[in-house]
């Protein structure tokens, strides 16, 4: 292993425990962003069927803006993402 690398290597190492010192003391934000994304993300689903069902042309994607949208903003996001697809069908 050259010079270079072993210090590559090294400031890696760094990084990664600054990161998980980090992420331990604001876990409680990221678990909170991670259950309201999958909370939306199956409730969007649940919507999309509904409104197929219904006839209803209103379909939300899910992707990562989508699911980004919902994890920040929670429900009020998810009716942001609803209230944009209702308002082109206008």
């Amino acid at each position: 292993m050259s010079k270079e690398t072993g210090i590559a290597v090294i400031v890696g190492i760094c990084l990664l425990v600054l990161l998980i010192g980090i992420i331990k003391q604001k876990a409680e934000l990221v678990v909170n962003f991670v259950v309201r994304m999958a909370v939306g993300a199956a409730a969007i689903v649940f919507c999309n069927q509904l409104f197929s069902k219904n006839g209803i042309d209103i379909m939300v994607g899910l992707n990562p803006w989508s699911l980004t949208t919902v994890g920040l903003l929670g429900a009020g996001g998810f009716t942001l993402l609803y209230g944009i697809m209702a308002y082109r069908l206008m």
